[in-house]
């Protein structure tokens, strides 16, 4: 039996989700059970490439296998309730995660590729001054099962018109932190990079993070996979104000942390993101800040326009500053690119996600202590 409409990972009974299984898992979890490692890996192929839930339906496995999977498992993905389409193209899903919380996932086409922007909290607990996710506070952490389902389900003909390859990028860029959520964000990097499954390029995968250095860390160490990080200022005081994170690991610790994930991965180079608020962070004096600051750092920087959202403080930087600010950049050595805005008819565009976010946080508690991320 199919069972799509569920959303949990594991039922009361402990049940387990196989979608959020990756192969070593997978194979684990059949093995205790008496099967072998390649039962798992053709699960894994019917479940990832073919796009089946069903476990009737996987017709190379024994009878006694699809049994067993039948009583003890289920594939489940979190039920897509909501989509919108902006003029641009760009698209945004919204997938009801339980009775309580509802996340944001976009697509955004680019000429002959699309890239899938993939939630990876409900919320999110860092308060970045000018993101509308933290403003909705932090309810919990996904699953694996329902962070990878958000590519699942559209990966897999969401509307009748199913391509050999309907996505080509995916970025760990929506609503949350992902290295905050590392556990269950893990197995979905392997999944991703994983020809059995999806087989994406390493150079195809991003996690992008505000700077959880120790996380930065343990993701160089166990993962390949491209390194976003979301700056935003080139001193400490002004970082402190807009990603509170930076007052448990200021700039030094983040960016010795991006000089060792290059060095663990020499033909890697950071994305540093940098959204452009009107005169907070977007002076010529800033630019020349942020070049002293990457001098040393392998990097790329996308210097992104600030997309307002409801109750913003914040306002975009005109057109020219931004201009003048990437020539600066330009001129110091560093390539700089200018994000063009996507999907703000939609409120899909980069900082604007927010879903609809029970949240668990006393407000005392917010954004205060930074252990809460870990």
């Amino acid at each position: 039996m199919s069972s799509l409409e569920l959303h949990a990972e594991s039922d009361p009974a402990g049940r387990a989700n196989l979608l959020g299984f990756d192969r070593a898992a997978l194979e684990n979890w059949v093995g205790a059970r008496g099967a072998r490692a390649f039962h798992a890996r053709q699960i894994l192929g019917w479940i990832h490439r073919r796009g089946i839930a069903d476990f009737d339906r996987m017709t190379d496995l024994a009878l006694g296998l699809r049994a067993m999977l039948l009583e003890a498992a289920d594939c489940v993905c979190p039920p897509a309730v909501g989509r919108a389409v902006d003029a641009d193209g760009t698209e945004k899903w919204l997938f009801q995660v339980d009775a309580c919380n509802a996340v944001e996932t976009v697509i955004i086409p680019d000429e002959d590729r699309r890239t899938l922007c993939v939630s990876s909290q409900a919320g999110c607990v860092l308060n970045c001054a000018f993101c509308a996710t933290g403003a909705q506070g932090f309810s919990r952490n996904l699953t694996s099962a329902e962070i990878v389902g958000q590519l699942w389900r559209i990966w897999h003909d969401p509307d009748g018109s199913k391509s050999d390859r309907p996505i080509q990028n995916v970025v760990f860029m929506g609503m949350g932190e992902p290295l905050a959520n590392y556990h269950a964000l893990s197995p979905v990097l392997r999944l991703l990079l994983d020809d059995l499954a999806y087989g994406f390029s390493k150079w195809r995968v991003t996690v992008s993070t505000a700077g959880l250095v120790p996380l930065i860390d343990r993701l160089s160490t166990e993962h390949d996979v491209a390194l976003a990080v979301s700056l935003h200022a080139a001193d400490d005081a002004l970082r402190d104000r807009l990603v509170p994170i930076n007052r448990a690991h200021p700039l030094a610790e983040l960016l010795a942390a991006c000089r060792r994930y290059v060095a663990r991965h020499p033909e890697r180079e950071i994305l540093i993101e940098y959204v452009m608020l009107d005169g907070v962070n977007d002076q010529l004096a800033d630019a020349r800040a942020l070049a002293r600051l990457l001098r040393a750092i392998p990097a790329k920087v996308n210097l992104i326009p600030f997309n307002p959202f409801p109750g913003t403080a914040f306002a975009t930087s005109p057109e020219s500053r931004i201009l003048a600010f990437q020539k600066i950049l330009i001129g110091q050595g560093l390539r700089t690119l200018i994000r063009k805005p996507r999907g703000q008819s939609i409120q899909a565009a980069c900082g604007q996600l927010a879903g609809s976010v029970a949240n668990r946080l006393p407000e005392q508690f917010r954004f205060a202590s930074p252990r809460a991320c870990a």
